[in-house]
């Protein structure tokens, strides 16, 4: 069936106030009203006015279109999503709009379906409306400290609100959230029942926040493995040292070999994100040159010129 805008029907903004829907209302029923209108389709347009105006007009109906998103584009078929399941009450436009026997499909779809009495095609007396709440997503950054250890944090997340006036706005809303032991990067933490509230009685949806490791630390992150650009010395590389190493779980003591070069990977084995089949952390040597900033420290590297005979380039064409 056909997709209704029912905000472009009414040349209205999806944020609009209910005082700017029904000013809109007022002044395109005048202009399309069978009665008086001169327009070809006057009386088409009157009835698209009217249906788009009984939902938009009804916080209730508005909130359920709403749910629909807004990348539908007027004359697009449409089914609706799974799980949709609404009843409502249809009133009477009496001086404000049309007959709901002048309904569309879609209308009807989305909102008749359910709101008649089994066989007699007439309107309910009450409503029987239940419609599931949309799912959130977030971001949320945790130390990877938090991945090894497990943690609860609180978090404090802008969500969309809508004021008395049918303004759209942001509040601040503060959860208290647990990082699970062993959670990647990537990977979401779900919080059911803490996304969009449902409409007409409809259970609230779900919110996902998508870990992401604070990228101001030490350490990267591969899939479970861990990596630690490592500082030595260039004589704790040439004769091998055993050095004192952080790492998320605690520090250890690693042992350099001998001759090790920049660049040289030092395996942790297990040592990476917690998993039944962890991770292993990863010490890249990285070789700090003490400065040269003192005559006797300039003397020293001028003596290791003269004992050593090493081109760097060696291996380089020129």
């Amino acid at each position: 069936m056909e997709y209704k805008d029912y905000y472009k029907i009414m040349g209205v903004k999806r944020d609009a106030t209910q005082d700017e829907i029904k000013r809109a209302y007022r002044k395109l029923a005048r202009k399309f009203h069978p009665d008086v209108s001169k327009e070809a389709n006057a009386e088409t347009k009157f009835k698209e006015l009217g249906e788009a105006y009984e939902v938009l007009k009804d916080p209730e109906k508005r909130t359920a279109y709403d749910q629909l998103g807004s990348e539908w584009k007027s004359g697009q078929d449409f089914r609706p999503p799974p799980g949709w399941d609404a009843g409502f009450e249809f009133r009477d436009f009496g001086n404000e709009g049309m007959d709901a026997g002048g309904f569309s499909d879609f209308f009807e779809t989305l909102f008749g379906h359910a709101a008649r009495r089994p066989g007699t095609g007439r309107p309910r007396s009450r409503r029987d409306f239940r419609i599931r709440g949309e799912d959130h997503h977030a971001r949320v950054i945790i130390d990877l400290g938090d991945s090894y250890r497990g943690a609860s944090r609180s978090i404090t997340l802008q969500v969309p609100q809508m004021d008395e006036h049918g303004r759209v706005g942001t509040r601040a809303r503060t959860l208290n959230v647990r990082i699970p032991k062993g959670i990647r990067q990537g990977q979401q933490i779900r919080l059911a029942g803490q996304g969009g509230a449902g409409a007409g009685g409809g259970e609230a949806g779900d919110l996902y926040l998508e870990v992401e490791f604070d990228p101001r630390g030490h350490y990267r992150v591969e899939g479970a493995d861990v990596f630690l650009d490592l500082p030595v010395a260039p004589w704790e590389a040439a004769l091998g040292a055993t050095v004192k190493v952080p790492t998320p779980s605690g520090a250890v003591d690693l042992k350099v070999p001998p001759n090790s070069q920049a660049g040289k990977k030092l395996r942790l084995k297990g040592r990476g994100i917690p998993a039944p089949q962890p991770g292993d952390l990863y010490v890249v040597l990285q070789i700090a040159l003490p400065p040269a900033d003192t005559d006797g420290r300039r003397r020293a590297y001028e003596r290791m010129k003269e004992d050593f005979e090493f081109n760097p380039r060696a291996g380089l064409e020129v």
